[in-house]
């Protein structure tokens, strides 16, 4: 039994986890990096400590630094929420040695399910139907052409310990795995430290549909129903929903019986999500997530369960306190992703300090969020910012209710996803709930003006003196504590918690801009990030639209073009190298 939790993880999954501890009366601690001391998540801790110096992209994968936090704060169990570590059997092996409850699945059910060639091993070997595709990891660019002469054209180059989209590349033609491999290769790396990728079938126009299962250290095993997963940018989810308005009752048990049968099959506990891809009234198994996912919050609407919580019962040894024919969905639920990205160029990452914010709130309406105003957005993590989650009797009053709250919701100063979501939610297409696939964006341009007209500019607002007391943080020995501060020092100009510096009374952001002097004849950085890859070199002539660049932000790996035909005349950068916004990549000119 445990009664101090550590929370390895940032942003909204962290206060997520934080809730449901305080629910079942247990602490909880907070890590944060360098570039987190501000965040809300170690705000709403009970206690928060600092990872240390490394790299802010690094510091929440320092396992030796959390096994010693976890001991210093005296907890008894580690929750990993999602991404990081939370499939790294590595991870739940040491929080095992140091004498510690790992919040998950155990380290063989991750081995067994967490790498995709091995799920599908498994999956094929429980009789579940998965996609044409290897079983093991390739590297030899000729056999990934035969096998694609085989399968047909397009095919997936995708990560073995791949997820959320990220190390997938979709090859239409022989020419393009070259490139589709070098890349997706270096974004497996960056993403999750195992560059290994594997090849399967490329599915033109599928559905993506999930199953959630929750499993004891019993034997048992239940489904909660699906979740339907289709609208999607590069591979990544933005909008889900439960139920599926694609299965029929029959489908839907025959996934549950598929998922539970496979999760049994690997000695599997805590929760997990099994993923499929559904085309033409037929499913196959896709990956195994052996975590909590992002959009766990439609099935807690839908059926009545705190999965969270219930990973934390499990943790302690309890068994499973439903069974299968107990759990009936009841209504509709969406999620909509509230992204730091700019869905009128692309979806590219869009760094920055949040001005205004204010959540919608009312019947059937849900925030997860891991932002306030004032709040400056990392550049080194994942563009998820807050998750608004909607549930009403029916899929029409679901949506409805998500546009009312989507109007309501006011995220100034960073360019984000809320525009997307409402052209989406208000399209008939969905809302029809018959035509969906994961090509609805590309499908449907027409969204992307669509949230143009939506799109309003918020001016940042400043914050007006006050007689109140004033709240800070400070740290000792790398622990936070607050501290009140009354009287005329309350008065001090300091700035908000998170707020970028000021000149002038005026925020100053972390990108720079160009400004004055001649316009630059070259390639520029639309965002601030790491450069990923350089395909320029002087003296090459090149075409509009060539890649030339790709630069990694948030996660991401982006794409920067020629603007026109030219000689590139001068690379002012090179791999590896951070560049802001407005920088320039390149230059053109006669190559002397």
């Amino acid at each position: 039994m445990f009664d101090t939790v550590l929370i390895a993880n940032r942003g909204e999954i962290a206060i997520r986890v934080m809730r449901a501890c305080r629910e079942l009366g247990m602490r909880a601690v907070a890590v944060y990096s360098e570039a987190d001391r501000d965040a809300p998540h170690v705000a709403y801790a009970d206690a928060a400590y600092l990872l240390g110096p490394a790299p802010s992209s690094e510091s929440y994968l320092n396992i030796p630094r959390l096994i010693e936090v976890a001991r210093e704060a005296g907890a008894g169990a580690i929750h990993p929420g999602y991404g990081f570590l939370a499939e790294n059997p590595d991870f739940a092996r040491a929080v095992a040695e140091a004498g510690m409850v790992f919040v998950g699945p155990p380290p063989e059910a991750m081995e067994r399910m967490g790498g995709k060639t091995a799920a599908r091993s498994e999956a094929t070997a429980a009789g579940v139907p998965v996609v044409p595709g290897t079983l093991e990891p390739l590297d030899d660019l000729a056999e990934i052409s035969r096998l694609a002469d085989g399968f047909g054209y397009p095919i997936a180059i995708k990560a073995v310990g791949g997820g959320g989209g990220r190390g997938l590349r979709v090859v239409r033609a022989a020419s393009e795995i070259s490139d589709a491999f070098a890349s997706a290769r270096r974004e497996a790396e960056t993403s999750f430290k195992n560059s290994a990728l594997y090849v399967e079938k490329y599915l033109p126009s599928p559905r993506h549909i999930e199953i959630q299962i929750l499993a004891d250290t019993h034997g048992n095993v239940v489904h909660l129903g699906e979740r339907d997963c289709s609208i999607q940018r590069r591979h990544q989810k933005l909008i889900e929903e439960s139920p599926s308005p694609a299965l029929t009752p029959e489908l839907r048990l025959e996934m549950g019986q598929a998922a539970v049968r496979l999760a049994k099959a690997v000695n599997y506990f805590s929760a997990g999500t099994l993923e499929f891809l559904f085309q033409d009234g037929e499913y196959y198994f896709l990956e195994m997530n052996t975590r909590i996912q992002v959009e766990h919050t439609v099935t807690e609407m839908v059926y009545g369960v705190d999965l969270v919580k219930a990973q934390l019962r499990i943790a302690r040894g309890e068994p499973l306190w439903m069974r299968q024919e107990d759990l009936t969905p009841r209504g509709h639920a969406i999620e909509c992703r509230i992204n730091a990205e700019d869905p009128l160029h692309n979806f590219r990452p869009a760094l920055g300090t949040v001005t205004t914010y204010h959540e919608p709130s009312g019947l059937g309406v849900r925030v997860d969020s891991g932002v306030r105003s004032n709040y400056t957005i990392p550049e080194y993590y994942d563009s998820l910012l807050a998750k608004l989650v909607v549930w009403a009797e029916t899929r029409p009053e679901a949506i409805s209710r998500g546009l009312r709250a989507l109007a309501e919701y006011e995220l100034g100063g960073v360019a984000t996803t809320i525009p997307f979501h409402r052209a989406a939610l208000g399209h008939p297409v969905f809302a029809s709930g018959t035509d969906i696939s994961v090509n609805f964006i590309a499908q449907h341009p027409e969204l992307v003006e669509t949230a143009r007209t939506l799109s309003a500019s918020l001016e940042p607002v400043e914050a007006e003196a006050t007689a109140e007391p004033r709240t800070f943080t400070v740290e000792v020995n790398h622990r936070r504590f607050g501290v009140k501060v009354f009287g005329v020092g309350a008065l001090a100009a300091a700035p908000a918690p998170g707020a970028a510096p000021t000149r002038a009374g005026k925020p100053v952001g972390k990108a720079k801009k160009a400004t004055g002097g001649p316009k630059v004849d070259g390639v520029i950085s639309p965002i601030q990030g790491r450069v990923a890859a350089v395909r320029a070199e002087p003296g090459q002539q090149v075409e509009a639209g060539q890649v030339l660049f790709i630069i990694e932000a948030m996660k991401m790996e982006n794409e920067i073009t020629a603007p026109h035909a030219g000689t590139i005349a001068e690379v002012r950068v090179q791999v590896g190298a951070t560049i802001e916004t407005s920088g320039v990549l390149a230059t053109y000119g006669a190559h002397a």
